[in-house]
């Protein structure tokens, strides 16, 4: 714990300095069809606290000082859509809506491309259901990305992981001590992930995060401790759950 605020605390004391003159970009794909969620509705779109999921990740990067551009995937059936939204909600750092590919991984990418032309020395790809990320996150994860050049937020895992064979009988029980959970948004410098991507297109390679396809190119991956908080919303319990984080958040602020 120490660690952490020590480093809480040298990220506050440097951040202005290091930020000073970098341009933070953001890449949110939400083209996924969110088939776990169940109903007609993409679960970027239900509302959580009387707003779609989407806006609540999106406007957490607009209230953000230190981005300066964010591009949105979307998929084709609901691109006017999310141009709606990004209206609606007065999303100024919002540079374009583009269209999203067959997987997450071809989302991405084709918002790298078009985040490209504004220049970013660091870019930030995140989920567009996970609603929670905080300021301070951001902060830190940009200020780790700009040391490390790459670098990811996590969080430890609180249950005894078990790894298995076909057959469905335990294997192996890896050390929850090395064991981490990755979220996002990650983080990285713009020609790293880049130059990522496309080893990962030549190579006709599919990641489950971004992250390991840095990792494909040799790049070490920095690890930022998380927020328990920061979940992705990918089934109906898990908006339930979603409900009662966002409960707790405006107690908080109401009492503060």
């Amino acid at each position: 714990m120490a660690l952490l605020q020590l480093w809480r605390r040298d990220v506050d004391s440097l951040s202005s300095f290091m930020f000073e003159g970098k341009k933070i970009g953001v890449v949110i794909p939400a083209a996924g069809q969110g088939t776990r969620m169940g109903g007609s509705r993409s679960k970027q779109f239900l509302a959580l606290g009387g707003k779609p999921i989407v806006t609540h990740a999106i406007g957490n990067f607009q209230q953000s000082k230190e981005v300066d551009d964010i591009v949105l995937a979307a998929h084709p059936d609901f691109e006017s859509e999310l141009r709606s939204l990004v209206n609606e909600y007065t999303f100024s750092k919002v540079r374009r809506v583009v269209r999203g590919g067959k997987e997450r991984q071809d989302s991405v990418w084709n918002g790298l491309l078009a985040i490209k032309e504004y220049n970013p020395d660091i870019v930030l790809i995140h989920d567009a259901v996970r609603p929670f990320i905080d300021n301070r996150l951001i902060r830190e994860l940009i200020h780790a990305a700009l040391v490390y050049e790459a670098a990811i937020i996590a969080v430890k895992p609180k249950d005894t992981v078990k790894m298995s064979v076909q057959n469905g009988f335990i294997n192996q029980t890896p050390d929850r001590d090395k064991l981490w959970l990755a979220q996002t948004p990650q983080a990285f410098h713009f020609s790293m992930i880049i130059e990522a991507f496309e080893k990962a297109i030549d190579d006709g390679f599919y990641g489950t995060d971004d992250a390991v396809l840095v990792e494909r190119i040799g790049v070490s991956v920095k690890i930022i401790e998380g927020s328990y908080d920061n979940i992705k919303i990918t089934t109906p319990e898990d908006l339930t759950v979603a409900e009662g984080i966002l409960s707790r958040h405006l107690t908080q602020i109401t009492r503060s």
